[in-house]
């Protein structure tokens, strides 16, 4: 079976795939908000601001790729403006639903208004992009087979202890 190797610093091609994806799903969700709701999307835009902040400053500071280029290069981000945590602490924040909810929103508030205005003015556009935001946050097998095989090799031949893909031979 096929090992993943760990990365000090995540290559440029993936960090732009995560970060383009990202954009992208947040501006359609701005878009389908846009259609419903015109000028409020600034809170929308503000709400994932605040979440984006709210990663760096309370994860980003006490994990292993602090001040390196993580998955998305929020560790290298993270260093320009907040302190080194403590990565020890990483997995030992305990997470619910209050923590992830917040998360969740950013998705469901675009789907639920997609789907108020595929019900009182239908429109293919907002159709395909609703379907695709869907596919795009709850599934990676429908927009990219490719990088689910990846995480796959990952999980099958990595441990992912504290923020950092380790070998199965680092492991004690």
């Amino acid at each position: 079976m096929e090992r993943a190797k760990p990365y000090e610093d995540y290559p440029a091609w993936i960090i732009l795939t995560a970060n383009l994806f990202s954009i992208a799903t947040w501006l359609a969700g701005a878009f389908i908000i846009w259609q419903a709701l015109g000028i409020w999307v600034i809170l929308y835009l503000l709400f994932i601001g605040y979440l984006e902040v709210r990663l760096l400053m309370g994860h980003c500071v006490d994990c292993y790729y602090y001040g390196k280029m993580c998955a998305n290069g929020n560790g290298r981000l993270s260093s320009l403006f907040f302190r080194k945590g403590d990565p020890k602490n990483f997995c030992k924040r305990q997470m619910g639903w209050k923590d992830i909810a917040p998360d969740f929103m950013v998705s469901v508030i675009p789907m639920i208004i997609g789907a108020w205005i595929l019900i009182t003015s239908f429109s293919w556009l907002i159709l395909s992009l609703v379907i695709l935001f869907f596919c795009a946050k709850f599934s990676w097998e429908c927009i990219c087979p490719w990088l689910s095989r990846v995480q796959v090799l990952q999980a099958e031949g990595a441990r992912v202890p504290c923020g950092k893909i380790v070998q199965q031979e680092e492991v004690i």
